[in-house]
């Protein structure tokens, strides 16, 4: 069976240190090593040749679609912003074309340069193959619906690209007012993957919603992981308290709008509880299959999907077909 694995990781440690490592602590990521050691000691996320390649074979994933992690083009301003997306780019666009069919891109984008971002999205699409752009969480405290950022909704809608929202390191003072002062690493953990950042990434969806963005740009296509973000869990229960004010501005519920223009993965999240509510709030059609390499292990993601409770054809779909259709990805050879 082809596999395909969108939410999938990588960085270039040359590129990371030319970012001035007091703006990366500013921003909130943790000193190096502190809480993904292994994954760093091991040299997986930089690594975009035979080692990931073999992992894949082991684990019988056919496509990783590579996005970068950690600290990034959007802490920096300007040109060196701008530049340095360009060269994450080209670093991954060189793997792929290294490794053809078995490796895929999303763009890195120089988010503090909002019209830059919209052309960088279009050069690596068109120049460099890539099948849309992921984000980090907020860009300088704000979210996704600001209207700086209308030109890059605007240019992956003309496109035809989605754009993955991927979770960030909150924002100072969302970390400082609900997560700070707990014992050891717990209060990072708590503010990124045990909880926070999937909260975040849901309010982005919703006030990309509520604001009336995507209703301006019909054409936009989502992408969220960790099974949804809680949106499946939480969808009716936002219905039914936001239904009255949405109507007076929005052209279609909240839901609708939600299942027309977002796609969930089940990016690390590797039990059926979750996914029944995602299947039954979304539908097969809408679930893409992720592992979060390498923070997550290529052989659980499998292990999950050989086990989930669907028919063949709805496995199919998960595992590659819905991925396939979306980023119009080259076919099998």
């Amino acid at each position: 069976m082809r596999i395909v694995a969108l939410e999938e990781h990588f960085t270039v440690p040359g590129l990371v240190a030319r970012i001035d490592p007091a703006l990366v602590q500013r921003r909130g990521f943790p000193p190096p090593g502190v809480v993904w050691s292994q994954v760093t000691r091991r040299g997986e996320l930089a690594d975009l040749g035979p080692a990931r390649i073999a992992d894949m074979d082991a684990a019988g994933i056919s496509v990783q679609v590579l996005s970068v992690a950690g600290a990034g083009a959007d802490l920096l301003e300007g040109a060196a912003g701008i530049t340095l997306a360009r060269d994450y780019n080209d670093a991954l666009a060189r793997a792929v074309g290294e490794h053809s069919g078995r490796l895929a891109g999303f763009a890195h984008l120089p988010m503090l340069a909002p019209a830059a971002a919209a052309d960088e999205l279009e050069r690596a699409v068109r120049e460099l193959g890539f099948h849309g752009a992921l984000i980090n969480g907020l860009t300088d405290g704000r979210c996704l619906d600001h209207p700086d950022f209308d030109p890059i909704l605007a240019r992956a809608a003309a496109l035809d690209v989605p754009l993955y929202l991927h979770p960030g390191i909150p924002p100072e003072p969302v970390r400082r007012a609900y997560y700070d002062g707990l014992p050891g690493q717990m209060s990072f953990v708590l503010s990124t993957a045990a909880w926070g950042w999937h909260i975040e990434t849901a309010v982005q969806v919703l006030r990309l919603v509520l604001s009336g963005a995507l209703d301006r740009h019909r054409g936009l296509k989502l992408i969220i992981g960790h099974m949804g973000e809680a949106l499946p869990f939480m969808l009716a229960r936002c219905e039914q308290t936001l239904a009255a004010e949405a109507a007076k501005v929005l052209s279609r519920t909240v839901t609708q709008t939600i299942l027309e223009q977002v796609w969930i993965t089940n990016s690390g999240f590797f039990t059926v509880p979750p996914f029944l509510a995602a299947l039954q709030t979304f539908g097969a059609d809408r679930i893409l299959f992720s592992v979060d390499y390498p923070f997550a292990a290529n052989a659980v993601g499998r292990r999950f999907l050989d086990a989930l409770p669907v028919s063949p054809a709805d496995r199919e779909k998960i595992a590659h077909g819905n991925a396939d259709l979306l980023l119009r990805l080259p076919a099998a050879g």
